[in-house]
């Protein structure tokens, strides 16, 4: 239980890059085509409450202990049926042949779930309300050296 808990919470790990087996690919792929947007959005909410606990964000937020919960049990559900319900041969499969099968699919599960919030035209106009602050010419400069 503790390896599990340890795998599933590489879904916060959303940048790492790995070497993927076809066993992984179909793990993957299923884990991907059998979550619908709402459940996309729920894991991206997982992962920014989990981010939230780092003792520099907690004080931007607030989050109550009951929404925590909540989500916890919402994700633990989905995170169960994916794989018993929906994926268990690939899952199965994948575990055999390379045991870092689960981790690996679960940063691209992570991936996918931060796509269905970065689309949104609030969240990138947020990301890029920093240029307005940022010395342009002198980067510009810079990159010309």
């Amino acid at each position: 239980m503790k390896k599990l808990s340890k795998i599933l919470c590489s879904l916060g790990l959303l940048c790492s890059s790995f070497t993927v087996s076809a066993n992984t690919t179909d793990l993957t792929t299923c884990l991907v085509d059998h979550l619908n947007g709402k459940e996309r959005k729920n894991l991206a909410v997982w992962v920014f409450m989990a981010m939230a606990a780092h003792p520099e964000i907690t004080g931007y937020t607030t989050l109550t202990d009951e929404a925590k919960e909540s989500m916890d049990k919402n994700i633990g559900t989905l995170i169960t049926r994916l794989l018993t319900d929906d994926c268990p041969k690939e899952l199965m499969s994948a575990n055999k042949q390379d045991p870092q099968a689960l981790k690996n699919s679960f940063e691209v599960v992570g991936k996918v779930a931060m796509q269905e919030l970065m689309t949104n035209q609030s969240v990138s106009a947020a990301l890029t309300n920093y240029i307005k602050y940022a010395n342009q010419q002198k980067i510009g400069a810079l990159l010309q050296q």
